[in-house]
């Protein structure tokens, strides 16, 4: 390695702020475009990867899209296009190389031996966000649980300190290797995070299971980050979240009240933001804070009404709701930032999408009609039931109070005579109980 790899390779892929200069790296992107992938496609993940880049604190100083009729297994582009960036960067006195792609282990060490400098992956660099933006404690454990999963493949060590250890008297080795102490440690710490998240979620579960036995429809915003979900947030209950014009801004849920139509309450949570290929380890690492989104009872789909690629951010949060078996929960699409198209621009998307909302949360235009339409919608997922439940079924009482409002209640010789108003999704429960629907 050279001195000036070593020198770059202890800057941070984030920038780091002292007393007297800023160090930002300076970064090379580089996207790979496949046989069957659409090059807008490829453009626009680029274009997102830039701002990623961004995000982190480095500087996207260039880009270079490379076509493959195939992936190398060793280097990802190809040895020879790898030497020719290689020069590129080297003229450009580039510190990182990130790729819009996930690389193996050994891609990496390849790619890096031909670069002279820091090669990460886009799964890295959104690590590396989520990790500065991390602030509260479970978003923080998250977060490192995350980054844990993804080194654990790539720890690898140097020279004899990595020799074999010995089984049986006669072949015992020196002991325990680097690279097995590391991994036996980053195992030991990986556990001891997963019981910490599951302690979490189990305390959010509790607070979860309590608003729903007070009979308050779930409201969950998602979105493409950047869309404005926490704006929207802000605007419609004074929640106080902070806003700031970055992606994932948002790690951790935060959910607040709102009155809607017909004196009845909803409580909405504002939630993670998502992103094309949102690292699994990030979705799996997150699951306590996504379980606001899998049991909510209507889904606001917040979309920046000025990205030019609509279609392709709103496919990147459905696949995440399918990941998280939260496809099926009905949708209300609310297209954000109107204030900022031109009026053929708004009836266009008003004319592709006629049962969205559209609104200007940093503007307050709009909200209105999107909480009347909140309203309906939780409206059309309610039944209105007669009950008629044995004495001897006092759970089933329980359940009508727990998951529904109760509206009217009456003790006969037959038993409890109950009039309930109930989301849909629940009237299963109460098969073989009905004594007529209103």
């Amino acid at each position: 390695m050279t001195d000036q790899h070593a020198s770059r390779s202890r800057r941070r892929l984030t920038a780091t702020v002292t007393d007297l200069e800023v160090q930002v790296q300076r970064a090379f992107l580089v996207g790979v475009e496949l046989p069957g992938m659409a090059t807008i496609d490829a453009e626009h993940s680029l274009e997102e990867l830039s701002l990623l880049t961004e995000t982190s604190g480095s500087d996207p100083v260039d880009t270079e899209l490379v076509r493959r009729h195939q992936l190398d297994p060793a280097t990802y582009i190809g040895s020879g296009k790898a030497e020719e960036l290689g020069s590129l960067t080297k003229a450009l006195d580039i510190d990182v190389v990130i790729f819009d792609n996930s690389l193996t282990p050994a891609q990496t060490r390849n790619l890096q031996r031909i670069f002279q400098c820091d090669v990460v992956d886009r799964e890295a660099l959104i690590l590396d966000i989520f990790a500065q933006h991390a602030t509260t404690k479970i978003g923080s454990l998250q977060v490192e649980l995350a980054m844990l999963r993804y080194n654990l493949p790539r720890l690898r060590g140097k020279g004899k300190s990595m020799s074999q250890q010995g089984f049986g008297v006669l072949a015992r080795g020196p002991g325990e290797t680097k690279l097995e102490t590391d991994r036996r440690h980053t195992l030991a710490r990986i556990s001891k995070l997963e019981r910490e998240l599951k302690d979490m979620a189990k305390h959010r579960e509790t607070q979860r299971k309590a608003r729903k036995r007070n009979a308050i429809p779930q409201v969950s915003i998602v979105g493409y980050t950047n869309a404005g979900k926490s704006t929207l947030l802000n605007a419609l209950t004074d929640a106080g979240v902070k806003v700031r014009d970055q992606l994932f801004a948002t790690l951790d849920s935060t959910v607040r009240r709102l009155e809607v139509s017909n004196n009845r309450s909803v409580l909405v949570a504002d939630t993670v933001g998502f992103v094309r290929r949102l690292p699994h380890h990030l979705v799996d690492a997150f699951q306590s804070t996504l379980a606001e989104v899998a049991e909510a009872d209507l889904l606001l789909h917040v979309v920046d009404a000025t990205e030019p690629d609509l279609v392709g951010q709103l496919a990147a949060v459905r696949e995440v709701l399918l990941e998280i078996d939260a496809d099926e929960i009905p949708e209300l699409l609310v297209f954000n930032k109107t204030d900022l198209l031109g009026p053929t621009q708004l009836e266009r998307l008003e004319n592709l999408y006629p049962d969205a909302c559209f609104v200007s949360a940093r503007r307050s235009v709009g909200l209105d009609a999107l909480v009347e339409e909140i309203g309906s919608h939780i409206e059309r997922q309610m039944v209105n039931l007669t009950l008629t439940i044995p004495y001897d079924r006092g759970d089933i009482v329980a359940a009508a109070y727990r998951v529904g409002e109760v509206l009217g209640e009456q003790h006969e010789g037959d038993g409890t005579h109950l009039e309930v108003r109930i989301p849909a999704k629940d009237r299963s429960r109460f098969n073989g109980f009905e004594a007529g629907t209103i």
